[in-house]
C-alpha cells in the first residue's frame, strides 16, 4: 500500500453501555492517511459515542484501539490530542471573547522566557502561517464574536492542524454553512488530505459525502453493519445500509383537497429583509418557502409568529385582519412556529421530554388554586409520545439526551397540543437521518390531514420538491415567483431564487 494510503487509525471491537444498555457493540472502523472517511447512520446508531471514545471523552468497555500500528489507551482528551487525534463538534467551542490566536493556541498557548510570559507574537505569526495554509485571510487580531460561522470553521481547523493532528474529526461541519462557505471547507479537506491526515466526516447531507469521501462506514443500533468506498456505493444503497430497509419512497407525498384560506398576509415589510410580502394559505396545504440564504424566509416567518414586528401590511386568520405584535398574540389566534434552531429556540434542554412537550399548553392541565394535575398531563404526553413514535425512555428522559430527530418531534407534539390552525416549520430537517426525516414527514402529512395550513421553510431543494403542494419563492426579501406541485423542479426554483423572473 502506497504511504498515502497508510493505516493510521484501527478501532475493533469496540463495547460501550450506559446503565446496561448497550450502545455500541463489537464496533470497528479503519481510518487511512490522505483520505476523507464517511461515518454514517440514524440518530441514535452510535457515532457520536464511537468518536467521544476516539477523543478521550469516554472510555470503552472492551475493544482495542491502535494508532499508527502500536496499541493506545486513551483515558482523556489531552491523550487523544498528544495521539494526534482532534474533533471539531457540530457546536463549535470557540470562546467568542477571545480573539483569533488565542484561540487557536487555547490550551497549547507559546510561552517565552524564564517567567513563562505567553509569547503572543509567535502565536500571532504561526496563527496567520495556519491560516494562510487552509487559505482562509482572517485577521488574528480579530475578536471571534466578531466572525461569520464559516470563518470560526476555518478557526477550529487551524487548530486542530497547529496540535499537528493525524485524525480530525468533522461532526456535521457544513449545518451552519452557507454554499460558498461549504465549497471552501470542501477545499480545505482537500488540502488536508494532501497532507496525508485521516479525515473522519460525519453528516447526514448524502450528496457532501459523495462529493469529498472517500470510503464510508455505517453504524445501526449500535452496530458496525459495513463499509465501502464511495465510487462503489450508490445513495439507495448507502440509505438501505443505514435504515435497514430501502427507503423507495422518500417523500411520502398525500393529495388532499384544500380547504378555505387560513393565514393571508398582504405587503408586509420589515427592516430592509422583508418587502411587501404577500401570500395565502389554506387548510390541508403544505406551502414551501424556498430560497437562498438570506432571502428573507425566517424573517418573514418571524413576522407572522411577532417576534419580529411589522413596519407595514396586514395578517388576516381565516378571513379576518389580527394584531400580532408578539408570539402569544399569535399563539392566540392559532399560530405556532418551529424555529430552525432547536436547542436555543425550541426546548429547554435541561427539562424533560413532558415539561418540554407542555410548555405552552400549562392551563390545559391547570385544577383549583392553579396547580398541575399531573396526572392528566402524564397522560396526554405518553399518548403524543405514541402517536409520533418518540424514542425515548420515558416522560421523564430529560431531551437534551433525545437523538435530533426525536427532539424535533416533542417540538411538534408541543404544538400538536395546542391544535394550530397554522404551523410554520423552519428547517424540519435539519441535522436529522434520513429515517426520521421520513417519520416527520408522515407527521406532517397527519396535520395536513387534519387540515392544518402549514408553511415549510427549507434548504434542501428535494424536501421542497417532495413534500409541498405549492411553492413559493423568495429573493432579497421579494416573493419572485410561485410555483404549482406539477411545475416543481429544482430548476424552475433556482430561478426565482436568484432573481430571474
Amino acid at each position: 500500500m502506497e504511504e498515502k494510503n497508510k493505516l493510521i487509525l484501527k478501532m475493533v471491537d469496540i463495547c460501550k453501555a450506559f446503565s446496561g444498555v448497550k450502545v455500541l457493540q463489537d464496533v470497528s472502523l479503519q481510518a487511512y492517511a490522505g483520505e476523507a472517511l464517511a461515518l454514517m447512520g440514524e440518530n441514535g446508531a452510535g457515532k457520536s459515542t464511537l468518536m467521544k471514545i476516539l477523543s478521550g471523552v469516554y472510555q470503552r468497555d472492551a475493544g482495542q484501539i491502535f494508532i499508527d500500528g502500536q496499541e493506545v489507551e486513551i483515558q482523556n482528551i489531552k491523550e487523544a490530542e498528544n495521539l494526534g487525534i482532534t474533533i471539531i463538534h457540530q457546536e463549535l467551542s470557540l470562546l467568542s471573547n477571545l480573539n483569533v490566536y488565542e484561540n487557536v493556541f487555547l490550551g497549547n498557548e507559546e510561552v517565552a522566557g524564564f517567567l513563562g510570559k505567553l509569547n503572543k507574537s509567535e502565536m500571532r505569526k504561526k496563527s496567520q502561517e495556519l491560516l494562510e495554509k487552509i487559505g482562509c485571510n482572517v485577521n488574528v487580531d480579530t475578536l471571534v464574536k466578531d466572525l461569520n460561522v464559516g470563518q470560526m470553521q476555518m478557526i477550529e481547523i487551524a487548530k486542530a492542524i497547529s496540535k499537528d493532528s493525524k485524525i480530525i474529526v468533522m461532526d456535521e461541519p457544513t449545518t451552519a454553512l452557507t454554499e460558498v462557505d461549504t465549497q471552501k471547507l470542501f477545499a480545505v479537506i482537500k488540502k488536508l488530505k494532501e497532507e496525508d491526515i485521516a479525515i473522519i466526516y460525519i453528516s447526514h447531507r448524502m450528496d457532501e459525502i459523495f462529493t469529498i469521501c472517500d470510503r464510508v462506514n455505517v453504524l445501526r443500533d449500535g452496530r458496525h453493519i459495513g463499509d465501502a468506498r464511495i465510487k462503489d456505493i450508490n445513495k439507495d444503497e448507502l440509505i438501505a445500509m443505514m435504515v435497514g430497509r430501502r427507503l423507495e419512497e422518500q417523500f411520502p407525498y398525500r393529495m388532499r383537497e384544500k380547504g378555505e384560506v387560513l393565514l393571508k398576509v398582504e405587503n408586509i415589510c420589515w427592516k430592509n429583509k422583508v418587502k411587501n410580502v404577500s401570500f395565502a394559505v389554506r387548510a390541508g396545504e403544505i406551502v414551501g418557502l424556498a430560497g437562498l440564504m438570506g432571502s428573507g424566509r425566517t424573517e418573514t416567518a418571524k413576522v407572522i409568529f411577532g417576534e419580529y414586528k411589522k413596519a407595514t401590511g396586514s395578517i388576516y386568520v381565516e378571513g379576518k385582519e389580527v394584531t400580532i405584535a408578539s408570539p402569544k398574540d399569535a399563539i392566540k389566534q392559532g399560530i405556532a412556529y418551529l424555529s430552525e434552531d432547536r436547542k436555543k429556540e425550541g426546548l429547554i434542554l435541561g427539562m424533560s421530554v413532558g415539561e418540554n412537550m407542555t410548555l405552552c399548553n400549562l392551563s390545559r392541565y391547570e385544577r383549583g388554586m392553579k396547580r398541575i394535575c399531573k396526572n392528566t398531563e402524564k397522560k396526554e404526553v405518553e399518548e403524543y409520545i405514541k402517536k409520533l413514535s418518540v424514542k425515548t425512555t420515558g416522560y421523564k428522559q430529560v431531551i437534551k439526551n433525545l437523538s435530533g430527530g426525536n427532539q424535533q418531534k416533542v417540538i411538534i407534539a408541543k404544538w400538536f397540543m395546542l391544535s394550530p390552525k397554522v404551523l410554520i416549520i423552519d428547517e424540519p430537517t435539519k441535522g436529522i437521518d434520513v429515517g426520521a426525516k421520513k417519520e416527520i414527514y408522515e407527521v406532517l402529512n397527519s396535520l395536513k390531514e387534519m387540515g392544518t395550513a402549514i408553511i415549510m421553510i427549507s434548504s434542501d431543494m428535494a424536501e421542497v420538491i417532495g413534500v409541498s403542494d405549492r411553492v413559493i419563492v423568495m429573493n432579497e426579501g421579494r416573493i419572485t415567483g410561485e410555483l404549482e406541485r406539477a411545475e416543481l423542479t429544482q430548476e424552475n426554483i433556482m430561478k426565482y431564487a436568484v432573481g430571474i423572473e
